[in-house]
């Protein structure tokens, strides 16, 4: 006969991680919805208690109205930089991933060691504004695409080579056999076998993007061509600062990466554990 564990064992591991989870990611964000939902006065008593007067719509609305209507300017923004830096990362790292996980050589090697060397070094801010001046773009969007494509490339790069290593090098040469030239192969063939990894990039560097606060700091000043998370400073001042509406931002300017780990949370989780077993 077999052994049958104790299943209230099984139970309390569940009731102690449920707990954990709860203090770890559930407790700070109720806390940001409660000192959303005060007046301004009683959110600056930064209490975890229920508001004497509830006000979360309020806020946000007051939020998004504000400074005639920056938010939505904010996000705009933030969507526009989001998509064309994901797009780019795709591309590039999946065209650098291929040549990289098919050669053998020591400009693929030399390449890797750039890679890996993308992951530690911290970027250089003023040598980046020197050339982005140079260049007339600082201060645009375009160049902070730029600058989140070079910072995002290394990491997606090393997830897409490994997931390269699991398809057959006899694809690639029954294409060129069938008169495939090697683009036409690698867009048709090759880049829809990494749908799991480019869903896994598409989403973490998305997030990581779009919840970037240091790079539009440093790269992208001024009004004009703000970020969802820089719209804080709006409501944060030396004196008198509006922590409801602070808080309210923060709501705001959440709920879109939330919803996105909400959707693709298996795919992600398909995409690296396939790419680190397979690679």
């Amino acid at each position: 006969m077999k052994k049958t564990g104790n299943p209230f064992k099984d139970y309390w591991a569940d009731a102690i991680l449920l707990v954990v989870i709860g203090i770890i990611f559930i407790v700070p964000f109720a806390f940001i919805l409660s000192i959303a939902s005060k007046p301004q006065q009683e959110a600056g008593l930064f209490e975890f208690t229920w508001p004497s007067e509830f006000l979360l719509f309020d806020n946000l609305v007051a939020v998004i109205e504000s400074n005639n209507y920056i938010m939505l300017r904010a996000l705009q923004n933030s969507a526009i930089l989001t998509v064309a830096s994901v797009t780019l990362i795709v591309i590039f790292a999946a065209l650098v991933a291929y040549v990289m996980q098919r050669r053998n050589d020591r400009i693929a090697n030399l390449v890797n060691a750039m890679m890996f060397a993308g992951l530690v070094l911290p970027p250089a801010v003023v040598p980046t504004v020197f050339w982005m001046q140079t260049l007339g773009i600082y201060k645009t969007l375009l160049s902070l695409i730029f600058i989140e494509v070079a910072l995002a490339l290394p990491f997606a790069t090393i997830i897409l080579r490994a997931f390269i290593g699991s398809i057959p090098r006899e694809i690639d040469e029954a294409a060129i056999m069938d008169g495939a030239t090697p683009l036409r192969m690698f867009f048709m063939i090759i880049l829809p076998l990494l749908k799991p990894a480019i869903i896994t990039i598409i989403v973490t560097s998305s997030v990581a993007i779009y919840n970037d606060f240091s790079n539009p700091l440093y790269f992208l000043p001024g009004t004009k061509n703000v970020t969802a998370q820089m719209t804080l400073f709006s409501f944060m001042s030396q004196y008198n600062s509006q922590w409801n509406m602070v808080f309210a931002d923060v709501v705001l300017i959440t709920i879109p990466p939330l919803i996105v780990f909400m959707f693709f949370q298996k795919q992600i989780v398909s995409g690296m554990t396939t790419g680190a077993v397979k690679g």
